[in-house]
């Protein structure tokens, strides 16, 4: 699901041009410079050295995604200041995390992000189609309320800033449910469709309003150390959800469109994140290692393959070939069982955090060096 895009289309920059190369080169650049920063004793970058980690790849690689993927195209006088504020902000904050300087412009872009994005879902006329909007603007005031978090100091009603951040990545686990159904559904019941074969379960309204319901409360439930076992039991629930719904769309019958079948991967991810995390909340042990399965196996998936989807059909009408989702699906499925298996003390396990870091890193390498070359080729001049 896209929002509605403006009118004049030619005289606008498509946003996931700029929004999805800089997203990329991010993730390939910060898990390593965050591993290094550690292990290497220079604690440089110090914007990467704790929660700050969490920070970057949320906040700033994650709103890349969601920007370039919801903005689309824009004039350059909404487009490039947005874009400089995002880049100021990534800057600034691997520089001196610390500083005025550094707090400002990260909630700054997200605020502005806010502004131009969630009035584009406001014609949705169904409650479930409405909370795309909302769930993006609440992403968004996690930025500053990470901010206010760490001015508050302990002794305060506010959520500790670990704890925003696991609320955070449940938030993007609703926001993959519902846009990759989105995406999955139409694309297989086409798919399908050609092959005489009907499928009825596409959207699946009752189980989709059910994961809302269930993770908005997860999200909630998530942000004290006192409620994160109930939404442990609510994590649990909504895997069972998602694996019920990915079952019912019956992609194994699209072995000619691997681009699906990798899609379809990413959002089993999203069953297993949610299911490991449960059962880490219910049972007290740490979450981190259960919540990278989400960040790592599926938005790192569902992200990598949606910005080669939508590049490739850009500059040549057609979806990615095989071999590059293939290989995504495999790199990052293997950087996410390494991060889990790192365990809650990451840098006790040297060489499975650097494992999985080896693997995310050349992922998205990979994407960055593919989506600048389609770029090149989608503005080619014309003979």
């Amino acid at each position: 699901m896209t929002p509605d895009k403006p009118g004049r289309p030619g005289k606008n920059i498509h946003a996931f041009w700029l929004f999805f190369p800089a997203a990329a080169i991010l993730a390939a650049l910060a898990v390593p410079l965050s591993i290094f920063a550690v292990l290497s004793g220079t604690g440089w970058p110090p914007g990467l050295i704790g929660a700050g980690h969490g920070h970057e790849l949320i906040f700033g690689f994650a709103l890349a995604l969601i920007a370039g993927y919801t903005l689309g195209p824009q004039p350059r006088r909404v487009l490039l200041p947005l874009f400089a504020l995002w880049l100021l902000a990534r800057i600034t904050w691997l520089l001196a995390p610390d500083s005025w300087a550094a707090q400002l412009p990260s909630p700054a872009f997200a605020l502005l992000l806010a502004y131009y994005v969630v009035p584009r879902f406001n014609a949705a006329k169904k409650w479930r189609n409405k909370i795309a909007g909302p769930l993006i603007l609440t992403l968004c005031l996690m930025v500053p309320g990470f901010w206010l978090t760490g001015l508050a100091g302990p002794e305060n009603l506010l959520p500790a800033p670990t704890l925003l951040l696991h609320s955070a990545v449940l938030g993007l686990l609703l926001l993959m449910t519902f846009m990759g159904g989105r995406i999955i559904a139409p694309a297989v019941a086409g798919t399908l469709e050609k092959k005489g074969i009907p499928l009825e379960a596409r959207v699946q309204p009752r189980i989709e309003g059910a994961l809302i319901v269930l993770l908005i409360s997860a999200m909630g439930l998530a942000m004290s150390e006192v409620t994160n076992r109930f939404a442990g039991i609510l994590l649990l629930a909504s895997a069972l959800l998602i694996a019920v719904r990915i079952l019912r769309w019956r992609v194994w019958h699209c072995p000619e469109r691997p681009d699906l079948l990798v899609f379809a991967t990413g959002y089993l991810w999203l069953a297993a994140g949610a299911g490991v995390s449960g059962l880490h909340l219910l049972s007290g042990a740490p979450a981190t290692p259960a919540l990278h399965l989400i960040t790592v196996g599926a938005l790192g998936t569902l992200s990598a393959s949606v910005m080669l989807r939508l590049a490739w059909q850009r500059a040549s009408r057609r979806p990615p070939p095989g071999w590059q989702v293939i290989t995504v699906a495999v790199l990052l499925g293997l950087s996410a069982l390494g991060r889990y298996l790192a365990g809650p003390t990451p840098f006790a396990s040297p060489f499975w955090l650097w494992l999985s870091a080896a693997l995310w890193c050349t992922t998205y390498l990979g994407v960055a060096i593919q989506l600048l070359a389609l770029f090149r080729a989608a503005h080619k001049p014309r003979k």
